[in-house]
């Protein structure tokens, strides 16, 4: 929407010509209407959601935040909050009862039809992160005995009220789920064609408790537009559509990021969350790696002796933990986003394990090559010590690949989430490895 028009609904809520506003705002986008009620003071905002048509106010109700919601349901009458739950598809009504404050959502459930309260009290009960959470109820349901052209009456019939119609479920009277047709194929279809000859019977469906990430995994996989969700009895009871997985997909993939992050994953945008949470979020692991990191400085004062005794050792530290940190990094990183997407099992663990091993040495090797000849000429007469570095170098980088690699891969084998295992972490504990190698290698080779 155009700063423009922006400017001018906001002179026509002044000027009160509610009738204009609602023109206006009939010709816009319901992403383009959500975004304008969020820079609009809430008065403001209020009067300007009441102005447009129940259809369109419902859909832009479902993308508001929970904070502009709230507002707009202790503003609104009785009816305009009944039409607004009513219009509303399932999953967004749940999502936005599971945000709001109790008092404001006991409201809201309270306006909507005893049918889609049972519906909707049903769908709050799936625990969260669930298949059952994500889904919604409105969706085509076809009978084998039902023509083409019967089928396509009934989508034409019943598809105002569906979130999604280009894939149609087949059940019995029990509800079973015994097959799938598309909108093409019954399109496509001679009118008398019978749904029953025009089906795929077997059918990839979701349970309501699975996990919402196996949806987006299935979804991905099979390029579907909509996946079904049956119940434990095999009842089809909803559907997981393409905009869901994408709000699952984003979910997750912040989830995993803020965790790699070494911080506590938030629900809510950056800017709309308090100083306190967010340090509460991120204290827990700066603590833990704080404490962690403790160990490389006990480490390094076990050495004090062979400091005092060759002090150029110590300048060499800083470049083999980075080295070393950066390196398991990479691995992790790489193994994390594997699994995330599903290119990596855990059965996968010791083609994992042997791939970083070689990676690791050919990195290695180039890494300490490049190494000793710049040590050389630096240092000239200390080839023993350019020996040291450069050894240390080489099986810091090994271990750290490996290590980086193999952790997420440990973590998921004891229902922990891989993403922990990444670049602090990672980064701790390759610190205190090299240094360790370092200073054992030194040993070996130095009169210290």
């Amino acid at each position: 929407m155009e700063k423009k028009i922006w400017a001018l609904c906001r002179q026509l809520l002044e000027e009160k010509k509610f009738r204009e506003l609602r023109e206006l705002l009939c010709e816009e986008n319901e992403v383009d209407l959500a975004e304008l009620l969020e820079t609009l003071p809430v008065e403001q905002a209020v009067l300007a959601f009441r102005a447009l048509p129940k259809e369109l106010a419902a859909e832009v109700f479902s993308l508001l935040p929970p904070e502009f919601c709230r507002s707009i349901v202790e503003a609104a009458s009785d009816r305009e909050l009944s039409e607004i739950v009513e219009e509303l598809f399932v999953d967004d009504a749940v999502d936005i009862l599971e945000e709001l404050p109790a008092g404001v959502a006991s409201r809201m459930l309270r306006q909507a039809t005893p049918e889609t309260r049972q519906l909707l009290n049903q769908f709050l009960r799936y625990p969260d992160g669930s298949v059952g959470s994500i889904m919604t109820a409105e969706l085509v349901k076809l009978k084998r005995t039902d023509t083409a052209a019967g089928a396509i009456a009934r989508i034409r019939r019943m598809g105002e009220d569906c979130e999604s119609i280009y894939t149609c479920y087949v059940t019995d009277e029990h509800r079973m789920l015994q097959g799938v047709v598309t909108l093409r194929q019954l399109l496509m279809a001679a009118d008398e064609a019978t749904v029953e000859s025009l089906m795929e019977p077997d059918v990839i469906a979701a349970r309501t408790t699975d996990d919402q990430e196996q949806a987006v995994e299935t979804m991905m996989r099979y390029d579907f537009l909509a996946l079904p969700v049956t119940d434990a009895e095999g009842r089809l009871v909803g559907v997981v559509t393409v905009d869901d997985v994408m709000d699952v997909m984003e979910e997750e993939a912040t989830e995993d990021f803020e965790k790699m992050a070494a911080m506590a994953p938030s629900e809510k945008p950056y800017l709309k969350t308090g100083v306190f949470t967010l340090a509460r979020h991120r204290i827990l692991w700066l603590l833990v790696l704080m404490i962690s990191g403790m160990i490389t400085g006990g480490i390094l004062g076990r050495y004090e002796e062979a400091f005092a005794a060759l002090p150029l050792l110590v300048t060499f530290i800083p470049m083999l933990t980075d080295t070393g940190g950066n390196a398991g990094s990479q691995s992790s990183t790489l193994v994390i986003r594997g699994m995330a997407v599903g290119d990596i099992d855990l059965r996968d663990f010791p083609r994992v394990l042997w791939k970083e091993l070689r990676v690791s040495v050919l990195v290695g090797a180039v890494l300490a090559a490049v190494n000793f000849v710049r040590l050389v000429i630096q240092y000239p007469g200390n080839q023993l010590i350019c020996l040291t570095v450069t050894l240390a170098l080489f099986a810091t980088v090994v271990i750290a690949k490996t290590v980086g690699g193999v952790l997420p891969m440990a973590a998921k084998l004891i229902h922990a989430d891989p993403a922990i295992m990444a670049a602090p972490l990672i980064t701790t504990i390759v610190d205190a490895l090299s240094l360790m190698i370092y200073f054992a290698i030194a040993k070996q080779l130095l009169p210290i």
